[in-house]
């Protein structure tokens, strides 16, 4: 073998995945952009955070204090009492929404019913609009002049009911999705042997159906629970005078300037969210594979009562989400609310073009465009040379640590570590302080382990004796990622990339502290407009951001339909 040829110390009945090759030049540029990456996560996920840290044990002026910070804020009772809040209603958010979302999955997945589809695209309407949307909807039913606040008796929609039932409505399809894909695999000859035993229904959907999808149901309310918790829109807009963790940072930093306090209320908020997040990666490890070579996909019968009971709850609960999605939209023509219903323009006309709000809705846009595109594909690229190049191992453990970090820090922590990092001047990122690109890296960092486990999964379907191959004979590792991994991987990347657009459209918590005046986003301006009284333009404000995000899907879906015929035709 020449001095110039790869040397395999593998034996000859290894596979060529399997092959130990000479580290070449391109492994140690590949080496050097992994590097780059996990020196980027570090940056801008690790080092905010770490900031955090070390505010809350900081006073004002800069001085260490230790645990002053905590010990006042424990013995403020206004400000404890938030903790308290914050646990309460995510834990009923949840109780509520995790039966609701289970039920709606089991009827999808397991009953005859009609329609399916369109109840599950109606089901997943709430992703595309803002959580303050669903705040704002159930003011124009149930506030102080709202059409039904009759039925509200002597109680108030603004406080924890206005708070429980608008998180119900946003965390709903997050959970549908996790319990659809936990009830969808499932092994028929589980039913069968059932029913040759003689089982009845109840006793099967208690020893099968429940073991079956109780880690789906485990993940689905670790993250209602996480999402309750964390939100800001729907506390600051429909919450009234009830204290949660969200709304007591904004209060804190915004209101008071008080950062060493605002960097507590911060790591107490990031506590629950990380034992949550440990809980849920644990269920992970446990869980084991449902399906088998030899499994049969499970088929429902028909039944007319149950599929009609099935039918009846889910149009039922899907009415009620376009019934609160309509409310914003018709609130958002009509004039002057409740004393004109006039349909006019004015709240899209006055209320954001001429007085200039119109443009927090372009730089959402141009924001959402940008972490489509540029997040898309960083995220894409750092999962690409995390699992196909090779060398330096030891580092490797360190990268997947921070990409999925993010999941469990809550936006509204992520910001305000940013907040802390970047504003010093000594720091040589500070010049994007204030800019757009401060707001795409933070919401892409935000988004980043859904993104980043979505191409380990594209990544992992492609066999490495691709790269092995490419590695014996030579081929710079790019070369192979261009022509082989990326064609491949283009259904992946898409998906990625309207996640990350649509999610940049409806964040509030991860920027409401990062905007400037030149940078205002939508979602923050429905803040502002909802906190000036200025409720129709809030309301034009949110139709708008669900009409992109809705438009984007349908470019979205056709963009995919053409890269299949153009790229996939071997998949068939």
């Amino acid at each position: 073998m020449s001095a110039q040829a790869p040397t395999l110390n593998a034996q000859p009945s290894a596979g060529l995945g399997q092959t130990h090759l000479k580290v070449h030049w391109t492994d140690r540029v590949g080496n050097g952009l992994l590097i780059v990456v996990g020196l980027a996560l570090a940056i801008f996920l690790l080092a905010p955070l770490f900031m955090i840290l070390v505010k809350s044990v900081e006073d004002k002026a800069g001085a260490f204090v230790g645990f002053a910070n905590f010990n006042t804020y424990f013995h403020t009772p206004s400000l404890a009492q938030s903790i308290w809040n914050s646990v309460w209603v995510s834990t009923l958010v949840t109780a509520i929404t995790i039966p609701l979302a289970f039920t709606f999955a089991y009827a999808l997945t397991r009953s005859c019913m009609r329609f399916k589809p369109l109840l599950r695209n109606i089901a997943l309407v709430p992703i595309l609009a803002p959580s303050l949307l669903a705040a704002i909807s159930f003011i124009f039913w149930f506030g102080n002049q709202g059409l039904l606040k009759s039925w509200m008796g002597g109680s108030q929609i603004y406080g924890a009911s206005g708070i429980v039932a608008s998180m119900v409505f946003a965390t709903f399809p997050h959970a549908l999705m996790i319990l659809v894909t936990a009830l969808s695999l499932t092994d028929a000859r589980l039913y069968e042997a059932a029913d040759a035993l003689g089982t009845s229904t109840l006793r099967k959907f208690w020893t099968i159906t429940l073991p079956g999808a109780k880690y789906g149901i485990i993940s689905a309310w670790m993250v209602v629970f996480t999402y309750a918790l964390s939100d800001f829109g729907i506390p600051k807009v429909i919450g009234g005078n009830f204290n949660m963790l969200a709304t007591d940072i904004f209060k804190l930093v915004i209101g008071q300037q008080d950062f060493p306090k605002g960097a507590v209320v911060a790591i107490i908020l990031l506590v629950p969210v990380a034992v949550t997040y440990v809980v849920d990666s644990y269920v992970q490890k446990r869980q084991q594979a449902l399906l088998s070579a030899r499994s049969v996909p499970y088929v429902p019968k028909p039944s007319p009562a149950y599929d009609w009971a099935m039918t009846a709850f889910c149009w039922t609960l899907a009415l009620l989400m376009l019934a609160i999605l309509g409310m914003a939209v018709y609130g958002s023509f009509v004039k002057l609310w409740p004393y004109n219903f006039s349909l006019v323009l004015d709240h899209y006309r006055l209320g954001l073009i001429d007085a200039g709000v119109i443009v927090s809705w372009w730089n959402s846009v141009k924001m959402a465009l940008w972490c489509a595109t540029l997040g898309a594909v960083f995220i894409f690229c750092a999962a690409y040379l995390l699992e196909k190049t090779r060398g330096i191992d030891a580092f490797r453990p360190f990268v997947r640590l921070m990409a999925v970090l993010p999941m469990g820090v809550p936006g509204m922590v992520l910001g305000l570590g940013y907040i802390f990092f970047f504003v010093q001047a000594g720091n040589p990122l500070h010049f994007i302080y204030g800019s757009m690109a401060i707001i795409v890296i933070c919401t892409t960092v935000h988004y980043y382990t859904s993104s980043h486990l979505t191409a380990l999964t594209a990544l992992k379907q492609i066999d490495n004796e691709f790269e092995a191959v490419s590695a014996s004979l030579r081929v710079p590792f790019w070369r192979t990622f261009f022509k082989v991994t990326l064609p491949v991987c283009l259904p992946a990347l898409l998906d990625i990339s309207r996640y990350l657009f649509v999610n940049a459209m409806t964040t509030v918590s991860a920027v409401v502290f990062l905007y400037s005046p030149k940078t205002t986003l939508a979602s923050v301006a429905i803040v502002n407009l909802d906190e000036a009284g200025d409720i129709g333009p809030a309301a034009a404000m949110a139709t708008l951001v669900v009409l992109t995000s809705a438009a984007m899907c349908v470019v979205y879906y056709f963009l995919q339909v053409w890269l299949d015929r153009r790229t996939q035709a071997w998949r068939s």
